[in-house]
This record gives structure tokens, sequence and C-alpha cells, in this order.
């Protein structure tokens, strides 16, 4: 499985793109669980946001959604961050 953030926004309008390939990965079926519980809550347009706040892209094995702050779930707030993190 393949996901891929986008996240732009923020104060300083600056994006900043992340993937993570979980094929191969121990931990493949933990991130497919966080994936599908965070696309389950995403949008197919992109939500309106708050000023200065982050927007994210989200796209799992081919299927893009959309989510933004404040609103994320529990889930997508994980998603994104682990992404951002461990991605390249």
């Amino acid at each position: 499985m393949r996901i891929h953030v986008t996240r732009s926004g923020g104060f300083a309008g600056i994006e900043r793109s992340a993937e993570v390939d979980t094929s191969g990965r121990a931990d493949a079926p933990q991130w497919q669980a966080l994936a599908e519980e965070a696309a389950a809550g995403g949008r197919d347009a992109p939500p309106a946001g708050v000023p200065d706040g982050f927007s994210y892209r989200i796209t799992v094995d081919g299927r893009t959604f959309h989510c933004a702050e404040p609103r994320l779930s529990d889930a997508q707030r994980e998603l994104v961050t682990r992404v951002l993190k461990e991605g390249a």
C-alpha cells in the first residue's frame, strides 16, 4: 500500500509532501487499518479550513481524499503525522 500525504497552508504557506510504501513491512496491517479509518472521514473535495491552518490531500493506493484543520479525526491526525515523519 502506498500512502502519500501533501500538507499545504499554514502561516508560511509552504507545501510539504511525503510517501510511505507499506509493502513488506511488519506493521503493514496497522497502516492499512489506520488509512481506512482516516479515509472514512475524508472528503472528495478540499473542505474549508481556517486561516493559517493546514489542509491535507491524502492518496492511498490511487484513491484521494481531503481533510483540514481543525476538523481532523484522530485517525487522520495520526496518519498524516506518521507519514510526514516516516515518509520520504
